[in-house]
């Protein structure tokens, strides 16, 4: 079943310098696993293109059931010295949401039924 993150994960974003930071963090703990399969640095990289020039790093908090991304060379210098109309990335949270991934069927119920827990 194919599912945009949205219906699996929150996000929260912002920034360092010219490094946009991403953490995503799932909605319930049975979604963690799958998204530690599917939403790898390469996706991460490939779904920012033409906006990461750099490269992408994940680090995994599996005690907060989430994901850190840092996509290093993604805001045009950062801060003031860029031109782009989000230099500190706090859309970016939102725009990773927008990945589509695939999910195991028997999960098909809990994102039909609300994600969230007791939803």
């Amino acid at each position: 079943m194919e599912v945009r993150l949205l219906e699996v994960a929150h996000a929260r974003s912002g920034d360092k310098g010219d490094t946009a930071n991403i953490g995503l963090i799932a909605l319930r703990p049975e979604f963690y696993p799958v998204i530690v399969s599917e939403v790898t640095a390469d996706r991460v990289k490939t779904h920012f293109k033409g906006i990461c020039e750099g490269p992408v790093e994940r680090f995994e908090l599996p005690n907060l059931l989430a994901l850190n991304f840092l996509l290093h060379q993604s805001l045009g210098g950062g801060g003031t010295l860029s031109l782009r109309t989000d230099a500190q990335a706090k859309t970016f949270g939102a725009a990773l949401l927008r990945m589509e991934i695939t999910v195991p069927d028997e999960l098909g119920e809990l994102i039909a039924g609300g994600a969230r827990e007791g939803g």
